[in-house]
């Protein structure tokens, strides 16, 4: 089967190429999809760049022991294991190939890709395969910040900083779906797209370090860790979370996770700091259909890029000026 293999580290238009690889083997409680869609998220920039060098411990030495990246998946079920009794070949699917690892797997980046039963469910069918895709990692990172972690309701006052990428698009909305008052910080061309996501005030952090602002919120969620983190808790009320997404950072990895390190030693004071950690298994899908189905939520796509352009999707993210999500369609 065709797939974008990953042959080292470095340059994504250097060390991503189309190639042929073996159709992945079904588990007894895997699923064979034929991939129709897939998304970028940050550990497959990650992994292509190979940076921080001690992460290839893990991964590989020279290059990754899977070669294939992409975790988000929407496709046709093609076969499934023995096991498997609520899934059958024919039907439309999206979930994630994620198993717990950078080298994930049986990467989404391909023709076929395998992934756990547990963590696929029957695509809604008022979304196309792009949507459901890119919704995934970003979408159930936001929902858990924000439902789980969060705990938001009526009436919190929500910060998003990085309101216009991957995890923001969806947090604004989620937020809003729970009944918060948000706050969206964006760039100055990305403010009416924060606003459109119903956003209640959008900060133009090229003009408004909301840092200095006498606002003070409930939660914070930040994507971008582009402050210290004692001068985003103090826009903090007396009893409010911080919650550092150095995972989701739209400011590139290495920027935020000093920053996110600091935020979580800060927790340990009087400051509340949590982290959010993307759990994906049928009942938060399941929640995250509810609110796309609903249409409370909207999937946020900057391009769709071919297969065969698939390292020009890596480059696009690595950018960190997406808006929203970038989807490979396959």
């Amino acid at each position: 089967m065709k797939a974008i293999v990953q042959e080292g580290y470095g340059a994504p238009e250097r060390v991503l190429k189309l190639g042929e690889v073996d159709r992945p083997s079904v588990g007894d409680d895997d699923v064979l999809i034929r991939v129709r869609a897939t998304s970028v998220n940050t550990p497959d920039w990650i992994t292509v760049a190979g940076v921080p060098y001690i992460l290839r411990l893990q991964s590989g030495l020279r290059r990754p022991s899977t070669p294939v990246r992409g975790t988000d998946v929407a496709g046709v079920v093609e076969a499934v294991g023995r096991n498997v009794t609520d899934l059958q070949p024919g039907d439309e699917v999206f979930g994630s190939s994620w198993a717990g690892t950078l080298a994930n797997r049986a990467g989404a980046f391909a023709e076929f890709t395998v992934a756990p039963a547990s963590q696929l469910i029957k695509k809604p069918a008022g979304l196309t395969f792009e949507e459901a895709a890119a919704s995934v990692m970003s979408g159930l990172t936001a929902l858990i910040a924000m439902r789980d972690v969060g705990g938001v309701g009526p009436g919190t006052r929500v910060l998003i900083n990085g309101a216009s990428g991957g995890v923001g698009t969806f947090a604004v909305q989620i937020a809003k779906a729970l009944g918060g008052e948000v706050t969206g910080v964006c760039s100055t061309r990305n403010l009416e797209l924060v606003r459109s996501l119903g956003a209640d005030h959008v900060i133009d952090y090229t003009e408004e370090d909301f840092t200095r602002s006498e606002q003070r919120y409930d939660v914070i969620l930040d994507n971008v860790m582009n402050h210290p983190p004692s001068a985003t808790a103090r826009v903090l009320t007396p009893t409010g979370m911080l919650i550092p997404n150095s995972i989701g950072n739209t400011g590139g990895l290495f920027a935020g996770l000093p920053r996110a390190a600091r935020a979580i030693l800060m927790g340990r004071g009087s400051t509340d700091v949590q982290t959010v950690t993307c759990v994906v298994n049928r009942q938060n899908l399941d929640a995250l259909a509810t609110l796309l189905e609903s249409g409370d939520v909207k999937v946020v796509i900057d391009k769709v890029y071919p297969l065969g352009e698939a390292a020009n999707a890596v480059a696009h993210m690595l950018g960190h000026h997406a808006r929203g999500k970038v989807a490979i369609a396959v």
